[in-house]
């Protein structure tokens, strides 16, 4: 009877081959080129709604307002259609910036040659999450591609470019809130840091989960999927994994409780 039990599990659940260091690889690869391939759609996607929108797309066809023309042609809602303008505006900030004493004409271009320039490698979440703040990246990239200068960096698809406006934006969105008020205490001062590195690094591994899993998958669908295979691959625990990815779509600390703090 009990071997009869135990027949059946194996029945419900073959016994899988193990994974090669080689076949991993390839999937790995395979999830590299995924993930830049929706980054690269993000450009095109910004340069197609920052051109609609600045010549007002949906008078012609009857709608009243932007975001009653993006429920009624895409069936989206006011919150993400002006998510949308946000992800054009930031995107469209940090190419002027890049370009800025160069060639000022390219961010008015249009077409496939400008939406391939805007490619920086950067997530819809990255850019909407500065939409707020992008004076303080554009200054950013400013200052840093300055500093480079002395090494001929011309190229707007060099990849010391996005190198900058990545670290940029990074920089930018994991910068820690001011504290309430400053310590002469240079243990509180050090706790204080190394806590905001913690919280900053948890938030682009959780960053990174969402865009093997997307939010729209529960914690139990995206551990079934590729999520576990990702974990494994960069050598973090899949518990760690799934509070990481819980904190980048909440923004509460409080999901990392009991895992990476």
């Amino acid at each position: 009877m009990g071997d009869q039990h135990e027949d059946q599990e194996h029945g419900a659940e073959p016994v899988r081959p193990p994974l090669t260091a080689a076949r991993a690889r390839e999937m790995t690869a395979g999830l590299r080129e995924a993930m830049d391939d929706v980054r690269r759609s993000v450009a095109v996607l910004a340069a197609r709604v920052r051109d609609a929108h600045a010549v007002r797309v949906w008078v012609p066809l009857g709608h009243g307002s932007w975001d009653s023309y993006c429920d009624a042609e895409f069936g989206i809602s006011r919150a993400q259609a002006y998510r949308l303008l946000d992800v054009a505006r930031s995107l469209a900030a940090i190419h002027e910036a890049v370009t800025a004493g160069t060639e000022p004409s390219r961010t008015r271009d249009t077409g496939p040659a400008a939406a391939a320039a805007l490619d920086y490698g950067l997530s819809q979440r990255a850019l909407i999450a500065v939409s707020g703040r992008t004076d303080v990246v554009a200054e950013l990239i400013t200052r840093r591609l300055a500093a480079l200068a002395h090494s001929g960096l011309q190229a707007l698809d060099d990849p010391a470019v996005r190198a900058v406006v990545r670290q940029a934006v990074r920089d930018v969105r994991t910068a820690p809130p001011p504290p309430a008020g400053p310590s002469a205490d240079p243990l509180v001062v050090a706790g204080r840091q190394l806590t905001d590195d913690l919280f900053a690094s948890a938030y682009e591994i959780g960053e990174l989960m969402l865009e093997v899993a997307p939010a729209y998958l529960s914690d139990t669908e995206a551990a079934t999927g590729v999520l576990a295979l990702l974990c494994e691959e960069i050598g973090e625990p899949l518990e760690h994994g799934l509070a990481a990815r819980r904190y980048a779509l909440t923004g509460d600390r409080r999901a990392l409780h009991g895992t990476v703090l």
